[in-house]
């Protein structure tokens, strides 16, 4: 039982994971020019395409429960429909962000570290339950830590 959380557990820190170097070398080219505009602004942010292309779903600084309701930054259409993301989160206590397969962050989780800027093609990534993450992000919040949500 311990090694089978042991790997959920570097499953779940690997799935989106990608070293700040290798993003910078093996990235898509729109999302490497559009990260210098952002900064370390607090912000997590979602395209429809892969490489931060396309209809740009939104970003924001806060939580949300729900893509697909009216309520919060992502609304509607935005619910499974992301094919990249990036977290330009403030460096500090809460600047991961835990992607979750279903509203209310529940189902899989997948985590996106701030050293690993963006995620540009979320096909060949996948959630904690093994689906893939691509058009599947259905909530995400901030924490502090990917490897609190194995406990």
């Amino acid at each position: 039982m311990r090694r089978t959380a042991a790997a959920l557990a570097a499953l779940g820190l690997a799935v989106l994971g990608v070293s700040a170097t290798a993003t910078t070398a093996q990235a898509g080219p729109v999302c490497n020019r559009k990260l210098p505009g952002f900064g370390s602004d607090g912000m997590v942010r979602a395209w429809q395409l892969k490489d931060c292309s396309g209809i740009y779903l939104g970003g924001t600084e806060s939580y949300d429960s729900d893509w697909g309701n009216d309520k919060g930054p992502f609304q509607g259409s935005d619910d499974n429909r992301a094919s990249s993301v990036m977290n330009t989160g403030y460096p500090g206590k809460y600047d991961v962000v835990s992607f979750y397969r279903l509203p209310g962050y529940k189902g899989g989780f997948v985590c996106l570290e701030p050293g690993e800027l963006y995620a540009d093609d979320l096909s060949d990534n996948r959630f904690s339950n093994d689906d893939i993450v691509d058009n599947r992000i259905s909530s995400h919040r901030w924490i502090i830590s990917c490897s609190n949500l194995l406990i």
